[in-house]
């Protein structure tokens, strides 16, 4: 890539010049690189990866578009939060995605999560819900939702119930072995290790217990 001071004898230029050159504006300079067609040449594991790709997208679109519980802007920001636990920086859809395409290099069946329902916050009769969208329906069939004070800190384990193909929740019991009313939590499930699902996980979540 070449700075240039008057392109083609003007103020600017942008375009190719005969399939030999590229002029554009980059960080307001004006340059000019070598015309270059990107190869493709489809082997087997890009086609793969594409394909995982694709399905990926589509799964996150569908958990969207659901006429119930859809994944909105609280299970957006739980994605999010996962990204940041991890160090990464990416968007919310990004990390979803991620998470998807990883799950199927895997082998394993991916399951994007939606629509969290919080139907009792209470230390004693924890009730914490979350819809499954998976790839191939009903797959998911054990794991366990992990708690902590921090995103990085979820060392408390709550054994899920599994209502296949639609959600899995807490165990509905009294977690107030490490949960205390009036603090904050964070919250992720997680498909057990060895279940079709394994490395599906959920966004982190937070919440106030009660």
């Amino acid at each position: 890539m070449a700075k240039l001071k008057a392109p083609l004898l003007s103020l600017g230029a942008a375009g190719a010049l005969a399939k030999t050159m590229v002029f554009f504006p980059w960080k307001g300079l004006n340059v000019v690189r070598e015309y270059v067609i990107p190869s493709n040449p489809k082997t087997a594991l890009q086609t793969a990866q594409r394909g995982y790709l694709t399905t990926s997208v589509a799964l996150v679109h569908t958990a969207q578009a659901r006429a119930a519980q859809p994944l909105d802007e609280i299970d957006q920001v739980a994605y999010s939060a996962l990204a940041q636990a991890k160090g990464k920086i990416m968007t919310w859809f990004n990390q979803a995605v991620k998470l998807c395409v990883d799950t199927l290099v895997a082998s394993k069946t991916p399951c994007i999560y939606s629509g969290r329902s919080e139907h009792d916050l209470s230390v004693t009769s924890f009730d914490w819900r979350i819809w499954l969208n998976e790839e191939t329906p009903s797959d998911l069939a054990a794991g366990k939702f992990y708690f902590g004070s921090s995103k990085t800190n979820l060392i408390h384990q709550d054994v899920a119930v599994v209502a296949a193909g639609e959600l899995v929740r807490t165990s509905g019991g009294d977690l107030s072995a490490f949960l205390t009313a009036g603090k904050k939590y964070y919250l992720q499930f997680r498909p057990d290790v060895a279940d079709p699902c394994e490395g599906a996980d959920s966004g982190i979540y937070n919440f106030v217990a009660e």
